[in-house]
């Protein structure tokens, strides 16, 4: 799975190119050059690409990598870099080596980039890390020079999990005239439902030292900004866990799509056979307390097969083209997303996939009328995974319009049917492991990444 994230906007066709080749490179291949001789390549002495971001208005290029963080030009030319690994340290300890005495044996370890985002609003970069229970450092996007570092308190340490691909997140700017925004981000947790909310929305503060920094944007005694894995669900499903493999950001929403064991389908012992569902997220940029959560089942099937296994996905707006074969504007948005075939082996999908398309129209509809039907008193919350329990849901004569944003009751939510998405193109062979769109003179042009290294064009 090829966890490179990118933004929702449209690219031109040469970054188009540039980000395809690093598609490709995370798969550790060098294909490419035999068929785009003419483009530069850049490969870093220790490998281990993960995340790949372009700057919308100046076209550089910063990497993500093992250990390492790199700034390149549009044409693939090393600008700048910056080291943040290997790091003296072990998963074990919390807090991190550096904050406090660990009895557990430290030593030199690689530190994985995880995550890797531009708060063009600052002029900065976030990246965040696997060493030292997930810390990110802050690097000013002209000189990747670190801006800081919070360290010292629980809220600073976001994730613990060394396997990229499985952490996303997403940045909204404050208003006009306000120095702080937000950053929504998602990760999985391996068990430390103690230390790590699986889903949680931070302050970001103009200072890097800001004491505020990454707290929770809410919390009280009783309901803060974050979601975690219950207990009583990790007792009786100790594997279970959240990966987030895409989010992004439309009109007053927060999306993620993810993947996470299927409890209703897998059995609590142990040495039964594991499936997986893929779920698409929903939450309300202005909803502190979270009582916007919703999440639907996802997938795609053609000719009777189910593909239920997220890989990668990418938001964009149709050419003219495509919108006016799906019946909508060009001012929608569309989310290509591609698949694996079946609903089992996570960590390494069956190479059957297929690349689908969702209207982001299509799925506000699915996910409002649910919300009706709940709020009509129809059927029950659905979400055993957080909830552990089956709760009826409670008739209200609310309206619930396109903006709703919930209640304190009637939440979280759970989608009851799939949505399914328009399949467009099967690989039986190499395996779709990303994707990538633009328009091109109306016509909407997509880009696969496959687990050889191939690009396929469609």
């Amino acid at each position: 799975m090829l966890p490179c994230k990118r933004g929702p906007y449209p690219m031109s066709l040469h970054r188009a190119f540039h980000l395809l080749f690093f598609l490709t490179s995370l798969c550790q291949s060098v294909m490419l050059e035999a068929f785009l001789p003419s483009f530069r390549t850049f490969v870093p002495s220790e490998g281990g690409l993960t995340h790949l971001v372009i700057h919308n208005k100046t076209g550089d290029v910063y990497i993500g990598a093992i250990n390492w963080i790199y700034k390149l030009s549009s044409n693939l030319t090393k600008l700048r870099s910056h080291v943040t690994g290997p790091v003296v340290d072990n998963e074990k300890c919390y807090p991190p080596p550096g904050v406090q005495s660990c009895p557990h044996e430290l030593s030199q370890t690689n530190n994985v980039n995880k995550l890797l985002l531009l708060d063009s609003g600052q002029n900065r970069l976030i990246a965040c890390g696997s060493t030292s229970q997930g810390i990110c450092q802050f690097l000013r996007l002209d000189d990747l020079f670190k801006l800081g570092e919070p360290h010292h308190r629980k809220e600073h340490y976001l994730s613990s999990v060394s396997e990229a691909g499985t952490m996303s997140g997403v940045v909204i700017s404050g208003p006009q005239g306000v120095s702080s925004g937000k950053l929504f981000v998602g990760t999985p947790i391996e068990g430390k439902s103690e230390y790590f909310p699986t889903l949680s929305s931070r302050k970001l503060m103009a200072n890097e030292e800001n004491a505020d920094m990454f707290n929770f944007v809410y919390q009280d005694e009783f309901v803060s900004s974050q979601l975690k894995i219950p207990s009583d669900t990790l007792s009786k499903f100790p594997t279970f866990d959240i990966y987030y493999v895409y989010g992004f950001s439309s009109e007053q929403f927060i999306y993620y799509l993810t993947l996470q064991l299927d409890t209703q389908l897998t059995s609590p012992d142990a040495s039964g056979e594991q499936f997986f569902t893929s779920k698409i997220v929903r939450l309300c940029v202005d909803d502190p307390k979270f009582y916007s959560y919703v999440e639907f089942p996802i997938g795609c099937t053609k000719d009777g097969v189910e593909y239920r296994l997220v890989q990668d996905a990418y938001l964009t707006r149709p050419g003219a083209r495509l919108a006016r074969s799906l019946g909508i504007s060009e001012s929608e948005e569309v989310l290509f997303t591609v698949f694996a075939q079946g609903q089992k082996n996570r960590a390494k999908p069956p190479k059957e996939s297929a690349l689908c398309l969702f209207t982001l129209h299509k799925i506000k509809q699915k996910i409002k009328e649910r919300i009706q039907s709940c709020y009509r008193g129809e059927g029950r919350l659905s979400l055993p995974w957080l909830l552990n329990k089956e709760l009826a849901c409670i008739n209200s004569p609310l309206q619930i319009e396109d903006n709703f944003c919930g209640q304190d009751f009637n939440q979280p939510l759970g989608g009851t049917t799939t949505i399914e998405g328009i399949p467009l193109f099967l690989d039986k062979e190499d395996g779709i492991t990303s994707v990538a769109a633009y328009d091109y003179r109306g016509h909407t042009v997509t880009f696969v990444g496959t687990h050889s290294g191939r690009v396929k064009k469609e």
